[in-house]
């Protein structure tokens, strides 16, 4: 297990965070910093009522203890946007995707493939949270576009991004089975916000290969990013390579709800990130085609994937 870190923490529910307010522009610092050196950092948002809360976690109860049939119907194009689990290697993880999950069509498509007979609590509830956790992370774009100077581009990278949904699931290890719930790795998206249960387990890896355990509030988000963002900001923000432990001795379940951001336009980085000091590090790329790439071999070392897949002859990631 890693060792305990205290990462930054963003308050995104004082009255006062509006561009240009005190808030706003400690915020601004902050999120930058925990992005450039740590990949992620810890968000408070009061948006997300008591209810819908309970409400979820409740939903992930009832679409994990359907049928292995049912679920393996939750099938996609885009690689890891589907149905995960049974597999060996990670016997204790477990995960399901809604594409478009801010959309009515997107989760009422997903929640009719898995009640043929329709299921309009869990409809509902997914999509009351995909949308306050899209808006936060509207808000953490905006911020972020903001303190690299660039808040121009902002809205049109906000109206090119879609939503993925993921209900996550890691069962408690048993005696003799590995605590290892899903093996290190980068994300592919843009921006991931991660919101769990009250059982822990998420570890981040620094960037002189350190693990720690991460040690958030209740009811707080992990805002984390990925390897697109990393590759949009000409390597100045780190895409954090995380993985998943559990202690045998807590028996509970585990469940993690996590809303990935893509991007629906070309991936590149705004001319104004490239000067003489920051030579262009990675070549414009289709979101959908970074995940493609992964797909054919998800062993690739996670921090030579970019380099690899659109970097440029003077890359060094």
């Amino acid at each position: 297990m890693g060792s305990l870190f205290l990462p930054i923490l963003v308050n995104f529910t004082k009255d006062d965070m509006k561009p240009g307010s005190k808030s706003w522009l400690s915020a601004s610092k902050n999120i930058r910093e925990a992005l450039e050196n740590h990949g992620f950092f810890i968000a408070t948002y009061d948006k997300l009522s008591d209810m819908l809360h309970e409400s979820i976690f409740g939903q992930a109860d009832e679409l994990f203890a359907l049928p292995t049939e049912s679920k393996i119907k939750n099938i996609n194009e885009k690689p890891f946007h589907g149905y995960v689990g049974q597999i060996p290697i990670v016997p204790l993880h477990e995960g399901l995707g809604i594409d478009y999950a801010t959309t009515l069509e997107g989760v009422e498509s997903f929640t009719n493939i898995m009640w043929p007979n329709g299921n309009t609590s869990f409809c509902e509830t997914s999509l009351s949270f995909a949308k306050v956790v899209a808006e936060l992370e509207k808000i953490v774009i905006r911020i972020l576009f903001e303190s690299y100077g660039i808040e121009k581009h902002a809205e049109s990278h906000i109206e090119s991004t879609t939503y993925l949904l993921r209900y996550l699931k890691y069962r408690a290890p048993q005696e003799g089975e590995s605590a290892m719930a899903f093996p290190p790795h980068s994300d592919k998206s843009f921006i991931t916000i991660l919101y769990q249960n009250h059982i822990s387990g998420l570890e981040v890896q620094t960037r002189d290969g350190e693990w720690i355990n991460v040690v958030f509030p209740p009811s707080s988000f992990v805002v984390m990013a990925g390897d697109a963002c990393q590759a949009w900001s000409n390597n100045k923000v780190l895409s954090a390579i995380h993985r998943v432990t559990l202690s045998e001795n807590k028996k509970d379940t585990r469940y993690t709800m996590a809303l990935f951001s893509f991007l629906s336009k070309m991936v590149q980085v705004p001319e104004e990130l490239v000067d003489d000091e920051h030579p262009l590090q990675f070549k414009p790329f289709r979101h959908n085609d970074l995940l493609h790439f992964y797909a054919v071999d998800p062993k690739r070392k996670t921090e030579n994937i970019l380099r690899d897949f659109c970097g440029t002859e003077i890359s060094t990631t």
